[in-house]
């Protein structure tokens, strides 16, 4: 219980984020948005208002490292949202088709600018960053992961559970980008009718 001399509590999202953090959700912002190629170091550290050698500190590996911290923490804002739509719907048909509701409205909101974090930082690094594309197919797996868990929650079989997980992911991660270039919620709109009727047709 609160007494007098206590200071009221922080709230956590008042926090002033520290260094690393700041440095790492602004290399995820920018790739983006610019993908990996457009981003560099120096713009980094200019936007997380850090400098060049803090910079370096905390990702020694240049780049490639700040590529992979970036696509982990897409993973993670990603994940977070998907568990929390499948967890709020009893079916997995309609938290899909509410998530990509969710998915266009963010694109529409951001100007088209604000896709996938993970796909716009691994695409175009060629094979030359093991350690990206690592982390962007761990992140595909989750997602897939919690898809399925939420299926065979809902009665699917183990098999149908994983195929269908794959295929959701798939084409959510495919209306994403033709939304951005048509500068349309509708691609999205249009797969999540589609995949909510294919999840129901398994029943």
């Amino acid at each position: 219980m609160k007494t007098k001399q206590q200071e009221p509590r922080q709230d956590p999202e008042a926090t002033p984020l520290g260094t690393r953090e700041r440095i790492v959700r602004t290399t995820s912002r920018l790739m983006q948005r610019q993908g990996y190629q457009g981003t560099g170091v120096k713009q980094i550290a200019r936007e997380a208002e850090a400098t060049l050698g803090s910079v370096y500190h905390f990702f020694p590996g240049g780049k490639q490292e700040l590529g992979t911290a970036a696509v982990r923490h897409g993973d993670e804002e990603f994940a977070d949202i998907l568990e929390k739509m499948l967890a709020a719907e009893d079916s997995p048909a309609t938290a899909i088709l509410v998530l990509t509701k969710v998915l266009g409205e963010g694109l529409r909101d951001s100007d088209w600018l604000d896709g996938c974090p993970v796909t716009s930082t691994v695409v175009g690094t060629a094979g030359d960053s093991p350690g990206i594309q690592e982390a962007a197919a761990e992140a595909f797996a989750r997602w897939r992961a919690l898809v399925a868990d939420a299926l065979r929650r809902a009665g699917f079989g183990e098999r149908d559970a994983a195929e269908l997980a794959y295929t959701v992911i798939s084409a959510l991660e495919g209306a994403e980008m033709a939304a951005q270039v048509a500068r349309s919620t509708e691609p999205l709109e249009v797969v999540g009718r589609h995949l909510a009727r294919l999840i129901e047709s398994y029943r």
